[in-house]
């Protein structure tokens, strides 16, 4: 972005203390972060912004935004006193949105949402400039980041959008009034908060609030609560996935080790991506979905979707100190995203003498069924199949308990969450040069530091 502090300060219904003829070049609330030319907002949640005014100055930040009467207002940088930084941060967000005017492609889901926006931003930068939500900047402070970083030239904005609470994806659906809405998925993701899958389905739905009357509602069709709740829409609705009464249904797909090839009903085009899994090819039928509603051809799509990157740590294959292949997906865990990379990680050969061995971190945000949904992943898991496990948390305890009658001792693993370091070593110690490892787990138990030792 560039804007005059005059015109910013006019946007947020303020007025300017200082130069407001100063040019703001970006926007930021990390005071270590700061460029040249940028407006500090001083966000509150575990530390008050605020008290990083000075580092965020010698950074060089030549504005800041300022809750009206919080002490310390500094001198020698341009002030704008606000209400509250992040509602003022939102509402210039909402300002810059209409000022480029891109088209808006909202993505949520309980999983799969942030392979499926950098699947779509690829698809669709085929003949689009576009931008995209970088990492998983996606709740109520990274949507409206992601629409300050993007420059004037950009044609199509591709917003992932999360939540953890109901409202929240209404909010996010007002500030950006999607053109396309993509639901890839209704999962267990926070049903701490949620309690039911309806509900979730529920709040995932608010993304549509704001949907523009000419826009598109892109879901997944073989999801009966989302097939529910689309048909109070009046906007055009199509589907993906793997049944005949979806738009868009895979008729062939198969998963090698690194990619996975599928054709769709209406084509003969065959499709690849660099990711494996049934999972994935959904997310590839959403963005061909939504690369036909921009008019490109299903020869482009392809070419793009065989091409993409996907965001770090989804599946990514790494090398192992000893030969062994392993799968890193270890930013989010749920049931529904754990049972389909095992699935998938099943399904990859190995050699004569390899075995298929699985480490699983805790799933955090399962609330009061976390017991029952972790001891749930029992029938996910078979001996010939999957003939190591490895399990790592206090909540993955009620999995090694149910997995007692299935594997024999010295195939089954549990180290409670003070015991990561021998975790690895047994490990180290364990796996040999034919083998391949999947690891999987929620952010918080960051196996991918297991990942590096075993590198």
């Amino acid at each position: 972005m560039k804007m005059e502090l005059a015109e910013i300060a006019k946007a947020l219904g303020t007025a300017c203390e200082g130069d407001d003829q100063t040019v703001i070049t970006s926007v930021g609330f990390d005071s270590r972060k700061m460029t040249d030319g940028g407006l500090f907002v001083p966000l509150t949640g575990e530390r008050d912004g605020h008290d990083f005014i000075q580092s965020a100055i010698n950074n060089g930040a030549k504005a800041t935004l300022w809750q009206t009467g919080h002490p310390g207002k500094p001198e020698g940088i341009a002030v704008l006193e606000v209400a509250d930084p992040l509602t003022a941060m939102q509402t210039l967000a909402h300002y810059y949105l209409r000022k480029v005017n891109p088209t808006v492609v909202g993505i949520t889901g309980s999983n799969g949402k942030t392979t499926t926006k950098d699947m779509v931003a690829a698809v669709l930068a085929k003949r689009f400039n576009v931008y995209k939500t970088q990492a998983n900047f996606n709740n109520e402070i990274g949507v409206p980041m992601t629409i300050l970083e993007m420059k004037p030239s950009t044609e199509i904005i591709v917003l992932e959008m999360g939540m953890d609470r109901p409202g929240q994806l209404h909010h996010l659906s007002e500030l950006t009034h999607p053109d396309v809405a993509v639901i890839t998925m209704i999962g267990e993701a926070h049903i701490e908060f949620f309690g039911t899958r309806d509900k979730i389905a529920d709040a995932k739905m608010e993304i549509t609030d704001f949907l523009r009357e000419d826009g598109e509602f892109i879901y997944n069709g073989d999801e009966p609560l989302l097939a529910q709740r689309a048909k109070k829409l009046d906007q055009a609705k199509s589907t993906f996935g793997f049944n005949k009464s979806d738009s868009v249904y895979a008729v062939s797909f198969r998963s090698y080790k690194h990619h996975a090839t599928f054709k769709v009903n209406d084509s003969d085009q065959q499709f690849s991506i660099p990711m494996i899994g049934k999972h994935n090819i959904s997310n590839a039928m959403a963005a061909i979905s939504v690369g036909r509603h921009f008019g490109e051809s299903d020869e482009e799509i392809a070419t793009s979707l065989a091409n993409f990157t996907p965001t770090a740590n989804r599946m990514e294959w790494e090398k192992g100190d000893v030969g062994e292949d392993i799968m890193s997906d270890v930013y989010n865990s749920n049931p529904t995203a754990v049972r389909a990379v095992l699935t998938s990680f099943g399904q990859i050969e190995v050699p004569e003498d390899g075995r298929r061995i699985a480490v699983l971190g805790d799933m955090l945000e399962l609330g009061d069924k976390s017991s029952e949904l972790h001891a749930g992943l029992k029938d996910a898991l078979d001996p010939f199949v999957i003939n190591e496990v490895y399990l790592y948390g206090d909540e993955m305890k009620n999995l090694y308990e149910a997995l007692k009658s299935v594997y024999k001792p010295e195939h089954l693993h549990y180290y409670d969450i003070d015991h990561k370091d021998h975790m690895v070593d047994d490990l180290k110690n364990d796996i040999r040069p034919d083998d391949i490892v999947v690891l999987k787990g929620s952010h918080g138990m960051h196996l991918e530091e297991v990942v590096d030792r075993l590198r």
